[in-house]
């Protein structure tokens, strides 16, 4: 069974999402668990989610911290979980920081990001705000390894999100959580399983 640790800042729909996935019947179950949830923001959604499920979190505020001193802290506190259960991967879900360069180097190659855009297209925030105002037909979700850029990782996993009749910003939004909570899950379970590449990642 692998560990996953997940990282949140707001409401924590993916959280969710992957939690339900790990339950029996869920994608994946038998294959992940998550180890633990941590969350720069110690009242958001997701953090009030994973202590519900008795799930153990780390509660971490910036405090003016800069980016380098509160991701140290951040690996700091990792690093006292892991002497107990080694994660196997870091995956950011609806986490709004950006990680320092030497944190992304500490945890090279088992951090996991997932975009609302296609990466080639638009990087960084506001990427359902961007289709709304750009008037596409279709967007895409995509799944990457967090590099030193933005969103400029591996892709792992990306698909397609019908937006025509989507009159609305908050109807676009809809339509793109259905298919991250579905392809976060999948996406993770083959790459768990080493069934997932950068050959086979666009479907």
């Amino acid at each position: 069974m692998r560990s996953l640790g997940v990282l949140v800042s707001g409401r924590g729909s993916n959280l969710r999402a992957l939690h339900a996935a790990t339950e029996p019947g869920g994608v994946l179950s038998g294959v992940a668990r998550i180890a633990v949830v941590a969350s720069d923001k110690p009242e958001c959604g997701g953090l009030a989610f994973a202590r519900e499920r008795r799930l153990p979190t780390i509660a971490l505020p910036v405090l003016g911290r800069s980016r380098e001193v509160w991701d140290a802290a951040l690996a700091d506190a990792l690093d006292v979980h892991e002497q107990g259960a080694p994660l196997d991967l870091l995956v950011l879900a609806g986490f709004m920081r950006i990680l320092s360069a030497g944190f992304v180097a500490r945890y090279a190659g088992r951090i996991v990001n997932i975009h609302p855009a296609d990466t080639r297209v638009h990087q960084g925030l506001g990427g359902y705000a961007y289709a709304h105002a750009a008037g596409l037909a279709e967007t895409w979700i995509t799944v990457h390894l967090v590099d030193a850029g933005l969103d400029t990782g591996q892709v792992l996993g990306r698909r397609a999100v019908d937006l025509r009749d989507a009159g609305s910003l908050e109807e676009i939004e809809r339509r793109g959580l259905q298919v991250e909570h579905a392809l976060y899950s999948e996406t993770l379970r083959d790459l768990l399983l080493g069934e997932r590449g950068a050959e086979n990642a666009a479907r």
